[in-house]
């Protein structure tokens, strides 16, 4: 029940996140009454530093973060994971030259890299840079270790015996027993993607104003914290509530798809 309950409240979020501007009760870019005006029957969560209805902005200000997070963590995954099955499979050389890249990439901090690369390009491209470079050399060091695990397995023996190519063992044999490792993966590259597109947008290198964003939202009202405290928690509370329902149900997700019972099943029907 906790799965289905984790997955039914991501999902809420997320559509919350997709349609909110949609459904806002206000225009999120229109100034409606006084700027930092607390809690009321009009304006459920009180107004901004512009005097815009911080509920309606709530509703509007996750579709760019997510979209790009999203984005980001699935390019970063599928780089490291491809990356990842050549590394291990094939070893020697390749192995080696993939482990001296990733210590060169690891040693730049991701989020000084998107600083870098947002002042030359833009934000939502600094955020898909930064994940990848930082992100990507995790996921393959992770996957390669998974490989080489994998690789002496008897269904894949069996595979190589009937003649496949390495191509067609990787796809499938070797690629669908790490399912969970995967997955696992993907989740923390989406935390690490979402934390990084929220710091550029804190920083300014994110959507210009007005427009509705929950990052700009904590960097717009912190001057007025005291006069309308919403203005400032209902977006950390957005941002930190999709974090943790995103990362909770990733886990849950891999949790499904344990490796060792699939080789012992696969070793069992190989040994028949």
């Amino acid at each position: 029940m906790s799965r289905i309950l984790m997955f039914v409240l991501l999902a809420v979020v997320l559509a919350t996140a997709a349609l909110g501007g949609w459904v806002a009760p206000h225009d999120p870019t229109a100034p409606l009454g006084a700027p930092w005006r607390g809690a009321g029957p009009e304006h459920p969560l009180g107004t901004d530093a512009l005097g815009r209805d911080v509920w309606s902005r709530v509703l509007a200000g996750g579709a760019g973060l997510i979209s790009v997070s999203v984005l980001a963590a699935l390019t970063a995954s599928f780089v490291g994971v491809a990356a990842g099955l050549a590394a291990g499979w094939a070893g020697g050389a390749l192995d080696r030259a993939a482990t001296a890249l990733t210590d060169l990439l690891l040693a730049v901090p991701s989020l000084l890299l998107a600083l870098v690369v947002a002042v030359a390009l833009p934000g939502h491209t600094a955020v898909v840079v930064a994940t990848v470079c930082g992100g990507a050399p995790l996921t393959l060091r992770v996957v390669r270790d998974a490989v080489r695990s994998i690789s002496g397995a008897g269904y894949v023996e069996a595979a190589r015996c009937r003649g496949e190519s390495g191509a067609a063992v990787l796809v499938r044999e070797v690629l669908p027993a790490m399912r969970g490792v995967v997955t696992a993966d993907l989740g923390l590259r989406l935390v690490v993607a979402l934390q990084i597109a929220s710091a550029l947008n804190v920083l300014g290198f994110g959507p210009s104003p007005p427009e509705p964003d929950w990052a700009l939202m904590l960097r717009e009202n912190m001057v007025g914290v005291a006069m309308n405290p919403w203005s400032v928690v209902a977006p950390a509370a957005a941002l930190g509530l999709t974090t943790v329902l995103l990362a909770l149900s990733v886990q849950l997700a891999a949790d499904r798809y344990p490796v060792a019972p699939r080789w012992r099943r696969r070793n069992v029907h190989v040994g028949l």
